[in-house]
């Protein structure tokens, strides 16, 4: 790590041009990170460099969620739902009631932000005022349904004020013909709408479907709050995204909260004027990286080697880390793309794919299905990156990783299909062997 004031060395941690873009914008860096210690940043800040020592508690959990500041949802359960795996990711086994619980009790909510995201209830009023001054698509579907069906969003909502809580189960109208995502019945539509537009909130969820209810009796402070002011909101996003991720590039923060534009580093320059940003110069990137003025003592620290990746754990595919195919390709080296919403003959890794993090590095990705019934973790394939060395400590940690996650899934007994390279199946089954044997 070079202080301040120290000659950069050009060759190895940047090129000309983003010499150039310090110069511009009269930036001077106070630090300097490898491409290793950058992606150990970008996991500490995720809660993702290290399993901690203790067995997780709900507030853990809460922690957690506020620390990511949005956790995504999302109903496709081959294994846990996302938003309980990315906290399994963080805290090793834990109770999926708390996330529920954390709900119900009103000390999370449901938004719109990054997509449908749960986040802490103290972020209420930034979300609420984002959401209304951005374009965002589900907003737009709202106000639509509001001017094009004023007679049944009126109907709906007096319905949840004198009937109290619904499901969409509640009400018996046949669905709409089409298929697809969105082939809502009228009402789930009306409700949806409602949501988006702050005058329903989600009081909790039964079996994963949402329960609405009115914001007042699900929030009642929610009427009382001021709410910031559009400037101000956009520069809290962005404050917190930067926070969110670590370490990031100008153009990845956007992202983070589906904001628009994508930003330069321009639109930063308020954020460095006062301190709440800082730059530093990562090895390889072409312009600025940026660290919230909270984490760069954690940068020092890791810079220094006093703070070192240790986590080995299976990643959901909505995991904050992976978001963004582009920063997760340039961090990482990793090319990760979603593939459940592809045809099946045009997947590449398969249906529900899970990125696998050891030590600070994406080393591969496998396909699984939990057979609760049967208590099976079925590993349909697994898939090492190219680079990747296969030895006896990488096994061991892989192996563990997939144990603990299949333990808590209820599903303990691992089935292992298909491996690339095909040898490591042989070497995985015999870790898994080795592993049964100590217990």
């Amino acid at each position: 790590m070079r202080r301040r004031g120290e000659e950069p060395a050009r060759n190895r941690w940047g090129s000309s041009h983003a010499a150039s873009i310090f110069r511009r914008y009269g930036m001077r860096t106070r630090l300097q990170l490898s491409a290793r210690h950058a992606c150990a940043l970008h996991l500490a800040a995720q809660g993702l460099l290290a399993l901690p020592r203790r067995r997780a508690t709900r507030e853990d959990a809460r922690d957690a969620i506020t620390r990511m500041e949005l956790l995504q949802i999302d109903t496709i359960h081959v294994v846990a739902r996302s938003p309980y795996l990315v906290l399994f990711s963080r805290l090793g086994p834990y109770e999926p009631r708390w996330l529920d619980e954390l709900l119900e009790s009103g000390q999370i909510f449901e938004c719109w932000a990054h997509e449908a995201c749960l986040a802490p209830i103290e972020d209420y009023a930034l979300h609420r005022r984002s959401l209304e001054t951005r374009n965002h698509w589900f907003m737009n579907r709202a106000r639509r349904i509001f001017c094009d069906d004023r007679k049944a969003m009126d109907a709906i909502l007096a319905h949840v004020a004198e009937y109290g809580p619904v499901k969409t189960t509640d009400f018996t109208a046949p669905k709409p013909a089409r298929s697809g995502w969105w082939s809502w019945k009228k009402e789930k539509g009306l409700l949806e709408a409602w949501f988006a537009l702050g005058e329903l909130m989600i009081a909790r969820r039964v079996n994963f479907h949402r329960v609405y209810d009115l914001r007042r009796r699900v929030y009642p402070a929610a009427d009382t709050l001021e709410l910031p002011s559009a400037s101000g909101a956009q520069r809290a996003v962005v404050e917190r995204s930067v926070r969110a991720l670590g370490i990031t590039q100008a153009r990845w923060i956007h992202d983070y909260f589906r904001t628009r534009p994508r930003l330069s580093v321009a639109d930063l320059a308020p954020l460095l004027e006062d301190g709440t940003l800082v730059t530093v110069e990562v090895e390889g990137w072409k312009g600025p990286g940026f660290v919230h003025r909270d984490h760069v003592a954690e940068a020092e620290r890791i810079a220094a080697g006093e703070r070192v990746a240790t986590h080995t754990t299976l990643l959901s595919p909505f995991d904050p880390v992976v978001w963004d195919r582009e920063r997760v390709a340039a961090m990482f080296g990793f090319d990760y793309r979603l593939e459940c919403y592809v045809p099946a003959p045009k997947r590449k890794y398969g249906y529900y794919v899970l990125p696998i993090l050891r030590r600070g590095r994406l080393v591969g990705r496998l396909d699984a299905k939990a057979h609760r019934a049967e208590g099976v973790f079925e590993v349909k394939a697994l898939y090492l990156e190219p680079a990747v060395r296969v030895s006896d400590a990488l096994l061991r940690d892989v192996s563990g990783a997939i144990a603990s996650c299949a333990k808590w899934h209820g599903t303990p007994e691992v089935h292992i299909r298909k491996t690339v390279p095909v040898g490591a199946r042989t070497a995985l089954a015999a870790a898994f062997r080795d592993r049964a044997d100590t217990r």
